[in-house]
């Protein structure tokens, strides 16, 4: 598709203001899930997250769309965290993005996360689309809404789009938001690859899971890539795409999301923030913004038996090999 056709976008917003909700109606309307299929929280893939109802990692699925004059477009909607102990990952999430879409509450307005992670946005120079959800309840005040748009977002208020999540009301008019108001990527397809690593999981048949953008160049299967951080060369198995699942694809361009698989052993290899460039022909310079994890919480664990050891340092091995926040 061409990168005109392409726009990158994410959801800003305070917990339980909606966000998990807002992307559930987006991808049900361009999609067309099955209520058989469907359930809520859909991109919540983790146990946790369904059952406190935040979005811990970062998730990205591609959302096809056409407009009312027929043209179609690639809309990459990238779910971000949901609490502030994951203002890194946020923010890594939003240099994927050109635009934002910031959820207010009707009925509560706006409030300190969304504040927080709007300057992350300006930092970023996203384009923002201010929406106000939960219209639906008898508790609502659209017009108080609008007024703390205007004075603590500092956003235009009438350009806000007014939705129910629940209900499905007015998100078309979100989507066409979305095409209207949010820049097309930039980025070229013959310059050497530039991919930022905004997440990544661990798939135990097929190794580490790299979720990324792709800022210019291309990657394609067979392809050697490098991992600038650390140096790490690997062979590219398989790139691809996001929607309810993995989806296969020959190339990924300049604008694109999407995933690579490449034989990855430890998400510690593939960190986020950094940049993924080709062996043979790299880039010149990373892209900013990348930040080595620091380890900000302390445990000690010992075994009961000095017997027991080796399996301990076995089962954090294990464990580490899912988050490279953790270090042993």
């Amino acid at each position: 598709m061409s990168i005109t056709k392409i726009r990158n976008f994410c959801i800003i917003a305070h917990i339980d203001h909606g966000k998990s909700t807002l992307a559930d109606r987006l991808l049900q309307l361009t999609l067309g899930i099955p209520d058989r299929q469907f359930r809520d929280q859909i991109l919540d893939t983790m146990d946790i997250e369904q059952e406190r109802g935040i979005t811990i990692k970062s998730q990205a699925v591609a959302l096809p769309y056409k407009d009312e004059k027929g043209d179609s477009y690639l809309l990459n909607l990238i779910d971000t965290p949901g609490h502030v102990d994951f203002s890194y990952e946020v923010s890594r999430s939003l240099a994927a993005c050109e635009g934002a879409l910031i959820l207010v509450d009707a009925s509560q307005g706006v409030e300190a996360q969304t504040i927080a992670n709007l300057y992350m946005a300006l930092e970023q120079g996203l384009t923002l689309i201010p929406i106000i959800n939960k219209i639906d309840l008898p508790s609502a005040d659209v017009e108080m809404a609008r007024e703390a748009i205007e004075s603590e977002l500092g956003l235009e208020p009438d350009d806000a789009v007014l939705c129910s999540a629940k209900t499905g009301l007015g998100v078309e008019n979100i989507l066409k938001a979305v095409v209207d108001h949010i820049p097309a990527p930039e980025g070229e397809k013959e310059a050497p690859l530039q991919a930022l690593i905004f997440d990544s999981i661990y798939n135990q048949y097929r190794g580490v899971v790299i979720y990324v953008r792709i800022m210019n160049g291309q990657v394609k299967a067979g392809d050697q890539i490098k991992m600038m951080s650390t140096g790490a060369v690997r062979k590219v198995e398989e790139v691809g795409v996001l929607q309810l699942k993995q989806e296969r694809r020959e190339i990924l361009s300049a604008g694109e999301v999407g995933y690579i698989i490449a034989g990855i052993k430890t998400v510690a290899e593939a960190r986020t923030g950094d940049t993924i460039t080709l062996v043979d022909r790299p880039c010149k310079e990373s892209l900013k913004g990348f930040v080595e994890v620091k380890s900000v919480v302390f445990s000690s664990f010992y075994p009961v038996s000095t017997h027991d050891y080796p399996d301990l340092v076995d089962a954090m091995e294990r464990l580490q090999i899912n988050d490279a926040a953790l270090s042993c």
